[in-house]
């Protein structure tokens, strides 16, 4: 049976799992979230209100991170997401809780402000993500020294979390001059082609941004 994901493209972390799939070229269905029924099916499968959710033979994984091992378990191909030495593999999982925690989570504080319509506490969560992000650039332009990709030579799960976190993040508190490795590798993510294929298919959903997105990218 083949694999059905409910996702929408223009979030991130369905984003991070659709790179996953591209990678290896994995078939799969899109039930896009604004299609009919999509929503109440996603909802169905899983009640958390939260998604990607991925269905497998009828089996349903919830949350990106384990959607993209079990992808790898269960429908390996040519690019290891995670890699078999146990140790490089933690390094993989801790850069993919840091960008979904410390990037995406802060950068979103203002968006749901904003979405909300309340405008002193978007002020407030601004102010708030400007600091925590720029505390998280400057802890990944350290970390990153010396690595075309997150967590080494090889592009990871850890790739597939930074790209859509610091695609977002950098609209709404651009990453400066400061970081010239963060800057550079932001371009290296938007060129990747499993990640340049998610920007295009999220393109005309971009008036949803409720900051405002840039005329850029």
């Amino acid at each position: 049976m083949a694999l059905t994901l409910y996702a929408h493209p223009f979030s991130s972390y369905c984003q991070k799992v659709q790179i996953a799939l591209y990678e290896n070229a994995v078939a799969f269905c899109y039930r896009n979230l604004e299609e009919p029924g999509a929503g109440e099916e996603r909802a169905a499968l899983w009640p958390m209100g939260r998604f990607p959710v991925l269905v497998d033979d009828g089996v349903t994984v919830a949350e990106s991170s384990i959607i993209i091992e079990h992808l790898q378990l269960y429908h390996p191909g040519p690019v290891r997401l995670l890699p078999e030495d146990a140790k490089a593999a933690l390094e993989v999982r801790f850069l993919d809780r840091f960008f979904d925690q410390y990037v995406m989570s802060e950068m979103q504080k203002p968006v749901f402000a904003a979405i909300r319509g309340d405008a002193a506490a978007r002020d407030a969560a601004m102010e708030s993500a400007r600091t925590a992000l720029d505390r998280a650039y400057a802890y990944l332009e350290r970390r990153l020294a010396g690595r075309a990709w997150a967590a080494g030579d090889d592009f990871s799960m850890a790739d597939c979390a930074a790209a859509p976190s610091l695609f977002y993040a950098d609209w709404v508190h651009p990453i400066s001059e400061a970081f010239p490795k963060m800057r550079d590798y932001r371009k290296r993510l938007l060129a990747h082609p499993s990640f340049a294929r998610c920007v295009e298919e999220a393109r005309s959903y971009r008036h949803y941004f409720p900051l405002g997105a840039p005329d850029r990218d």
